[in-house]
């Protein structure tokens, strides 16, 4: 039932959340470190084991890729804003961390790309296609 994908999705998020929340407590941060970024890892990671498994129907699976598409964009957008919102009253230097590890992520682009294109060739003849 789609339910239960929307059920999963729901409580892989609020996993995150609580984890979060205690990575901020145990750092001494008053915030949510990575709450929506670990609830999606935990999307992922569970849903494929359950996939795996065979104990995750396709009907769940539509009910998550449903909210996925509604729903964790909007999340992440928010959680966003309010990232800027905090380096931004935080000072130069949060800016500056978070343009150069922006800047960094899109200088591994093509790094990754051709990663991914070695793979994807043949090892030897017998393996062409």
């Amino acid at each position: 039932m789609k339910i239960y994908g929307v059920a999963f999705l729901s409580a892989c998020f609020l996993a995150g959340q609580v984890l979060g929340e205690l990575l901020g407590r145990l750092f001494h941060f008053q915030g949510n470190i990575g709450g929506v970024g670990f609830g999606m890892l935990l999307l992922i990671v569970l849903g494929d084991r359950l996939k795996r498994k065979g104990w995750m129907g396709e009907e769940s699976e539509s009910g998550i890729h449903f909210w996925n598409a509604m729903y964790i964009p909007v999340v992440v957008a928010m959680a966003t804003t309010q990232n800027v919102k905090a380096a931004v009253a935080g000072g130069w230097l949060a800016v500056a961390v978070g343009v150069g590890g922006t800047l960094a992520c899109f200088l591994l682009i093509p790094v990754m790309a051709r990663l991914g294109r070695k793979s994807d060739t043949p090892h030897n003849e017998n393996d062409k296609v």
